[in-house]
Formats: C-alpha cells, sequence, structure tokens
C-alpha cells in the first residue's frame, strides 16, 4: 500500500499547548481516538488534518502487524517503518517529526528519558534516507544564519532565574555548533578548563591525546559564549561542564540539545521554511561553509572540525560547492512547494490527487 503524502510540513503548536493533554490509559486503550481528540482542538487546515490522521493510520496498522504499541515500540522499529515508505526523503522526515511529537509526550509520562524517533530523525546515515530526491549536504542559507545569529542576541525578559541560566546555555551551545562546528558529543564533554573568556579559540579535548584540537569560534558565537560563562559562574553551577544540564553539573543528554536547537530554530522563524529539519549537524556544516565562503583553505577548515584525512573536508567542500549552485539556480528551476495540493485520504489510506494535479 502506497502511503499517504504530505506537502507541507507538520506545523509546531504553541508553546502553551501540548501536543497530548490526554492520559496515559487513553493513548494505550485506542490511541487513534486520542489522536484525534487532539487533531480536533488543532487550527489545522482541514486538508492538513486529514494527512496527518492518515500518516498517523498508517503507522499504527503497521505497529499493529508487528504486535507492537506506543509504549513498546524502539528505534529499531520506527527506523523499519520509514525505510519502508513509498515517499520522497522529505515525506519520510514528516513522518518522523509526526511520530516524534507523539513519543515525546509518551515518553514524558512514562518518566522515560530518550525519544527513539528524535534519534532516527538525526541519523544522517539511517537507511530510511535512501529514497528519492536525497538531497546533499545541508546548509543554512544566508537569510537562514542571519535571522537565527539575531535570535541568539535578542533580549531576554521576565524569565526567571532558573530559566535564564538555562536559555543563556542553550544560546551558547546553538553558537558553538553555528559559529564553531562542534559535534554535540563535544559540547556535552567540553569543560570549563577548554575556553577563556574573552578568547575565540576552543580546545576539544580527546582520549587520544593526538586527536587534541582547538577550533577558532565566529565573533558572534564568541561573544553568547562570554556572555553564557558570566551567567553560570552567577549562577553557582556546579562541576566543570561548560554546558551542564542541571545546577548539580551533570552533563546534557543529546535529546536535550537536540530539543534546544529546535527551540531556537523555530524561535528564529525559520523551522517553517525549512524543507529539512536543521540539526547541530547542519549547524556544524554552516560553520564550514562561512569558512570556505571567506576564502579559508579546506585543510584547515578539516583541522578544526575534527577531520583526520584530508578527504573528508575536500568531500565537505564538494558539498557546498554543490548546495551553493543549486542556491544560485533560476527560480524557474525551483518547483512550487504549494502544487500540486492533495485531496483527501481514501479509505484504503491512499491520497487522491486534485484532478489536474500531476505525479510525482
Amino acid at each position: 500500500m502506497s502511503p499517504p503524502h504530505l506537502t507541507d510540513p507538520v506545523p509546531r503548536p504553541a508553546p502553551s499547548t501540548d501536543l497530548f493533554d490526554q492520559q496515559r490509559e487513553d493513548w494505550r486503550r485506542d490511541p487513534q481516538i486520542a489522536f484525534d481528540a487532539w487533531l480536533a482542538r488543532q487550527h489545522f487546515r482541514r486538508s492538513s488534518a486529514e494527512v496527518y490522521q492518515a500518516q498517523w493510520g498508517l503507522f499504527l496498522d503497521w505497529l499493529g502487524m508487528r504486535q507492537k504499541s506506543l509504549a513498546t515500540v524502539d528505534a529499531r522499529a520506527i527506523a523499519e517503518f520509514v525505510a519502508g515508505l513509498d515517499v520522497r526523503k522529505t515525506q519520510r522526515m514528516r513522518y518522523l517529526r509526526l511520530i516524534e511529537r507523539v513519543l515525546d509526550h509518551v515518553r514524558e509520562i512514562e518518566s522515560a528519558s530518550t525519544n527513539p524517533a528524535r534519534f532516527i530523525a538525526q541519523d544522517g546515515e539511517a537507511a530510511w534516507r535512501n529514497a528519492r530526491d536525497n538531497e546533499p549536504t545541508g546548509f543554512l542559507s544566508h537569510a537562514e544564519r542571519t535571522a537565527l545569529t539575531a535570535h541568539l542576541f535578542s533580549p531576554l525578559l521576565n524569565l526567571s532565574a532558573a530559566r535564564r541560566w538555562r536559555e543563556r546555555r542553550d544560546r551558547a551551545l546553538i553558537a558553538v555548533f553555528l559559529g564553531g562546528g562542534l559535534k554535540t558529543g563535544e559540547a556535552a564533554a567540553l569543560t570549563v578548563s577548554c575556553v577563556t573568556a574573552g578568547s575565540p579559540w576552543v580546545t576539544i579535548e580527546a582520549a587520544n591525546p593526538m586527536l587534541t584540537r582547538r577550533t577558532r569560534l565566529a565573533p558572534f558565537a564568541a561573544a553568547i559564549l562570554d556572555a553564557w560563562l558570566a551567567e553560570r559562574r552567577l549562577a553557582e553551577l556546579a562541576g566543570n561542564l561548560v554546558f551542564p544540564a542541571s545546577p548539580s553539573g551533570r552533563p546534557m543528554h543529546k535529546a536535550t540539545m537536540l530539543r534546544a536547537v529546535d527551540a531556537l530554530i523555530d524561535g528564529a522563524g525559520i523551522a517553517a521554511s525549512r524543507t529539512s529539519r536543521a540539526s547541530p549537524q547542519t549547524l556544524r556544516n554552516t560553520f564550514a561553509a562561512d569558512l570556505f565562503e571567506s576564502g579559508v583553505e579546506a585543510e584547515l577548515v578539516g583541522q578544526w572540525l575534527g577531520f583526520v584525512q584530508a578527504v573528508s573536508a575536500n568531500r565537505l567542500y564538494r558539498a557546498w560547492q554543490n548546495w551553493m549552485d543549486q542556491q544560485e539556480a533560476p527560480a524557474a528551476d525551483v518547483p512550487d512547494p504549494a502544487a500540486p495540493l492533495l485531496a483527501a485520504p481514501r479509505r484504503d489510506g491512499r491520497l487522491t490527487r486534485k484532478r489536474g494535479a500531476s505525479e510525482s
């Protein structure tokens, strides 16, 4: 059976509206009815709501055939489901976004710490990405970089002390991804001894001393990191991690970092216009793109990114060049994202196209 297509991204609800307000037993007893009840309270267009219902129903049917539920589904099962969808990669991502938002709530109710769909979505080598229209390595556009950087400097208004230091931390975290090229694991392990207020240099330590390196922060990232270090001292957080998860100083979980990226990308107003999700890797790639545009040699960019082999930096450079060529393509070569629109799903879960719409 061919799954439903989706032509517009799943919009994120307002922060004050949790995705799922039903009790745990509602979702265990009948996840389709619970989903429909949530959907009825949202302000989606009818056509979009019908597509979401079809997507969700297809996922539940797939789980049922494998005797799994929302409480027992794991990353391997989700990866298998998404990889089996006969749709384009961007549509697979939208399935993942919907499933991720469901499991965020389910895992929160169950007091669990991980969401398997989130890690599937962020895995750059996952099998589900082997679909039609696989786009090359992703970057932020100039306009997106500008909007995100401006948002990182926006005022912090009416925040409690606890929310204030977390917001400062998250902004600095995104700044070292975008302006320093760090990976999530490197940011999670970064200690205060590896950074110096007023200096653009960051030392990224490795278990093998031969792999320890330094990277140079962009000026905006250095300024935001300095503001966070000052806030960190003021909050008197324990431990020596630059980005602690709590006042006790425990390390941040990768899922928390991904949520921070999502929140700040949304806050900057650039999530809705993107056809693919902006991840920490996207920000790291964009750091390299800024350096390439400034004329920095690929070899030096590779050193700052921690590439062991020069071929990796050259591959990223070619990916950036290809991406730039696509950005400069004539507007006539870019398909209209609003056409063709999709009609309501049929009873068998397929979507029928409006008359005159072309097949993909």
